[in-house]
């Protein structure tokens, strides 16, 4: 019997939790397999109460029971149905290395940090709780506060500023709008268009135009979880069409949205 099932919840029966807040975002919930793809943050894969299956790009697939994978880095998951959770922290936010004070039993593998142990009974209570989007937000809030202290590295000023004037204009966490061009964005960091590209890939991880495609998908699963069809989603979140979005999607995740967005906790 498996550990989620002993605990009196079949799999499958809960709702796929999304919350997206201020400088992170939170999936929990029954997955399968995710093809490759890399994210424009750092994140954290964590199997609620099982190991899961990941593979970095290059290398072969092992069993682990949480893995904290920085910006840029392409991996694929298999969670063969079981709940998993997964963190997204932006980098204005926490680095890669605060996500790690929350794995423990490590050991690192192409720059990805693997762990055989972790403690997110916090977040556990959230995906078993069918009426925790009400607090979802504090629990992230003390995640983050125990996660931040641990983080060595702090961004460069002038990106964080680019990133914060993101976020303002993307709408920050759910009233939508449109993800400033990178020009745009090179004068709120105070630099010119050629060095701020060169600079934001070296402290972010990933390009400025791939950030922005990150933001943008963060402010359309948050009108989803709001209660928007994927339509209206796309539309409010500066996708040309619903075909659009969907592409941008399994892209970005590595799996159709139809398998973590649909049917979402209200």
């Amino acid at each position: 019997m498996r550990l989620y099932e002993s605990a009196g919840i079949e799999g499958g029966s809960l709702k796929p939790l999304w919350h997206v807040g201020s400088g992170r975002m939170l999936f929990a919930g029954c997955l399968h397999k995710n093809a490759l793809h890399s994210h424009s943050a750092p994140v954290m894969l964590a199997g609620l109460y099982d190991d899961f299956r990941l593979r970095l790009a290059g290398g072969s697939w092992f069993a682990c029971r949480a893995a904290v994978i920085p910006a840029g880095t392409a991996y694929e998951f298999d969670a063969e149905g079981r709940p998993i959770a997964v963190i997204y922290i932006e980098p204005s936010e926490a680095s890669a290395e605060g996500l790690a004070a929350l794995v423990a039993e490590t050991r690192e593998e192409r720059g990805v940090l693997i762990g055989m142990r972790t403690d997110l009974s916090q977040v556990r209570s959230l995906y078993e709780d069918p009426s925790s989007l009400a607090w979802t937000d504090e629990a992230m809030n003390d995640l983050l506060e125990f996660s931040k202290p641990k983080a060595r590295r702090t961004i460069d000023a002038r990106v964080r500023r680019a990133l914060e004037a993101v976020a303002d204009n993307a709408g920050g966490v759910v009233t939508g709008g449109s993800v400033p061009r990178v020009d745009w964005a090179a004068h709120a960091a105070g630099l010119s268009t050629s060095r701020f590209q060169h600079l934001f890939k070296q402290e972010v991880g990933v390009s400025y135009r791939r950030y922005a495609a990150w933001a943008r998908m963060r402010v359309a699963v948050s009108e989803v979880v709001k209660g928007s069809n994927f339509t209206t989603a796309a539309h409010a979140s500066g996708f040309y069409d619903q075909p659009h979005f969907a592409r941008e999607f399994r892209r970005i995740f590595g799996a159709p949205a139809g398998r973590s967005l649909a049917g979402v906790r209200h």
